[in-house]
């Protein structure tokens, strides 16, 4: 065979080789990261950004879009309602998880990738039973069914998941144990034990009840339990589904304090960076990073770019109606340009699922 023949030879099976690994779905089945900035609007972007050298994470995202956050019969959104919307695809009431205003439960988007082989994972800065978090596990009639909400997390499948909230595991009126009845998961008490620990499946509760803002020495921080969970995640050889919240910027706004939101988006922008980093090494990994509703009416009224300082002003102590930006990155990406409702957050997180599994 003389070397022109070897090299025809050799493409064409490096490209039978290519067409075989997308066949066989190598190339369709990326991981899906969904970041959540509770109460995490324009101008919280903002003023982070201006107090961090004018600079942020986000911007190194492909494309963004614009989601509706209102309820089902409400202008203005809770947590509850918005993180349905994101989490199974329907609008409901305020205070509501995981059920329509039907009364009709509906599955998450982290369980039909669950079913689909997706190794899951639930990262929170809030109590794990709070309501962004819980919208993915729990079918609830009041998000304040702490006690409730965490039974479900107890029944569920979930192979990672991180927050706050130990007391309503232990702590309870039925003065059940659930982190004992959890025998498939292993929990850790640190950050040291959950990075040494090789479990299939992990809990850490990171703290009784809320965990304190990050200016009053919250800890572990948040992007080192996301660089952590992606090592772990990275080590069971499957595409992974995650939800991190950055839960108190909201909290942040309620409390109509610009220093709060500033430290704890600046936290949040440090993680985003970890899992963009991530994505781009990893080249087969969607992410979405946005808000559940914005809160406080916040604008920004002052400061010095110089200085990376903000000043700013409230119009309520909850929520608004405004609208929330959603930026992307990686595979179906270009999916989330655009303005829609947030149940179309889950319509497009659906659609990568459908792709990566036909």
């Amino acid at each position: 065979m003389d070397s022109k023949s070897k090299f025809m030879r050799t493409l064409l099976f490096s490209i039978a080789f290519l067409t075989l690994q997308t066949f066989l779905g190598q190339d369709k089945t990326p991981n899906i990261i969904l970041m959540i900035g509770d109460g995490m609007g324009l101008s919280q972007i903002s003023a982070g950004m201006y107090a961090n050298d004018n600079s942020t994470a986000l911007e190194g995202f492909e494309y963004v879009g614009l989601s509706k956050t209102h309820a089902l019969n409400q202008l203005i959104t809770d947590s509850a309602a918005s993180g349905t919307a994101m989490a199974c695809g329907v609008k409901t009431l305020n205070g509501v998880i995981g059920i329509d205003g039907r009364n009709n439960k509906h599955i998450s988007i982290l369980e039909l990738y669950k079913e689909k082989g997706y190794a899951t994972g639930l990262l929170a800065t809030s109590s794990i039973a709070h309501a962004t978090p819980a919208s993915f596990y729990a079918k609830v009639h009041s998000r304040r069914q702490y006690e409730d909400i965490a039974l479900q997390l107890s029944e569920h499948n979930v192979d990672l998941f991180v927050g706050g909230g130990k007391d309503f595991f232990l702590e309870r009126e039925d003065k059940r144990n659930l982190i004992d009845e959890m025998t498939q998961h292993t929990f850790v008490n640190n950050l040291e034990e959950f990075k040494k620990s090789s479990a299939d499946k992990i809990g850490f509760l990171t703290y009784g009840e809320e965990p304190p803002p990050k200016r009053l020495g919250r800890a572990p921080a948040l992007e080192d339990i996301v660089e952590t969970s992606l090592q772990k995640m990275k080590a069971k050889e499957t595409p992974f589904f995650m939800m991190i919240e950055g839960s108190q910027i909201d909290w942040g706004g309620h409390d109509n304090d610009t220093d709060y939101i500033i430290s704890e988006f600046q936290e949040f922008n440090l993680t985003i960076q970890k899992v963009l980093d991530y994505a781009k090494a990893n080249g087969n990994t969607l992410v979405i990073v946005t808000a559940d509703h914005e809160t406080g009416g916040f604008a920004i009224t002052g400061g010095s770019l110089k200085r990376s300082r903000v000043k700013g002003s409230f119009n309520s102590k909850g929520h608004s109606a405004t609208m929330v930006p959603v930026f992307s990155y990686g595979p179906n990406s270009d999916l989330f340009a655009g303005i829609y409702e947030n149940t179309a957050i889950f319509d497009k997180m659906l659609i990568t699922l459908k792709g990566a599994t036909e």
